[in-house]
């Protein structure tokens, strides 16, 4: 999927990320922080609770009481923390193969959209993320892609080049492809936090396979955007949240 914007990322290598990523750190009072484990795949964090995914209406729901024991530590709202716990449960009944974690789902929405909060964005009790996060136009500038429209315009608002969507960052040909009803409402939605994050766990096992691998994860994640730096900075989010701290 393509970013949000091209900000500057963090120029760190791959080995080094692996060197300092277990190095506990001293926070702000002078207490010693989580240590964040290294390498990959990042752990699937907090257990999820028994659900059944298959509810009628919004079934992310369910997850309520296990998303407000995070959200401060984390610094992820409870329905987006909802959302990519659900899209772990179904993945777990659906493909259990896969043994995608709610981490790697959250490490993805984390830097695509800061958890559908990007530029003053919100999550709504349905999951709609409004206003909607639209990327830059993918017309083959500096560092950018070049994709010709694929929806007239439909979803992505522009009908001369496609641009990512929502919080997880979709083009318009892939969401067709993989885009997924997640919330109950009849409406395959890529503004839809729950729709997105479902959409997201799909394609990732499906292109990676096995995510408790480290072979699958990475195929995964390049399959997702194929940039190591992407891959660092996921990987970074999501074993923060796999030992229930901030990135």
């Amino acid at each position: 999927m393509e970013r949000v914007n091209s900000r500057k990322r963090r120029a760190v290598g791959w080995a080094a990320l692996v060197t300092v990523a277990g190095v506990t750190l001293a926070g702000c009072g002078g207490a010693p922080r989580v240590a964040i484990p290294e390498g990959i795949p990042p752990g699937p964090g907090a257990a999820l609770p028994a659900i059944d995914v298959d509810a009628p209406g919004r079934a992310a729901e369910q997850l309520r009481g296990w998303a407000e024991e995070q959200p401060d530590a984390l610094g992820i709202g409870t329905l987006a923390l909802e959302a990519y716990g659900y899209a772990a449960a179904v993945m777990a009944q659906s493909r259990p193969d896969c043994g995608i974690g709610w981490t790697t789902v959250a490490g993805i929405a984390g830097v695509e959209s800061r958890h559908g909060t990007y530029r003053g964005s919100s999550v709504a009790p349905d999951g709609t993320v409004s206003p909607p996060i639209r990327g830059i136009p993918l017309d083959g500038g500096p560092g950018v892609a070049e994709i010709p429209d694929t929806d007239g315009g439909a979803r992505d608002g522009d009908a001369v080049h496609d641009r990512a969507m929502g919080p997880l960052q979709f083009i318009p040909e892939t969401w067709q492809r993989w885009g997924v009803d997640a919330n109950g409402d009849g409406v395959v939605d890529p503004d839809n936090i729950d729709d997105a994050a479902l959409t997201a766990a799909r394609y990732l096992c499906a292109r990676g396979g096995d995510l408790t691998t480290a072979d699958g994860w990475q195929r995964a994640l390049m399959a997702y955007n194929l940039s190591g730096e992407y891959l660092s900075d996921v990987r970074d989010r999501a074993a923060a949240y796999s030992v229930g701290t901030r990135p």
